[in-house]
């Protein structure tokens, strides 16, 4: 897990979400992180390092969770030049 997706968890489990680390699925490409709170719809987040790509896949599978009702979006990590 990457120092990001650590960053993307304690964010979002502050905010009161379920925090899930989607390592290994039977489903490639899906996102990273599955975030579930009450009377919410269930979001997966994928996270991005600066120099990181979206696979076709995935913007498939975000496609697929959308349609089963879930929430997806796709985070990146920016670094500031010095």
């Amino acid at each position: 897990m990457s120092q990001f997706q650590t960053k993307v968890i304690k964010e979002y489990e502050s905010k009161g979400y379920y925090v899930i680390n989607l390592t290994r699925t039977n489903k490639q490409g899906i996102a990273d992180l599955l975030c579930l709170k009450e009377n919410e719809k269930p979001l997966f987040i994928e996270c991005k390092e600066a120099k990181d790509t979206i696979k076709e896949l995935q913007r498939y599978r975000a496609k697929e969770v959308l349609n089963y009702g879930c929430e997806h979006i796709f985070l990146k990590y920016i670094t500031k030049k010095k």
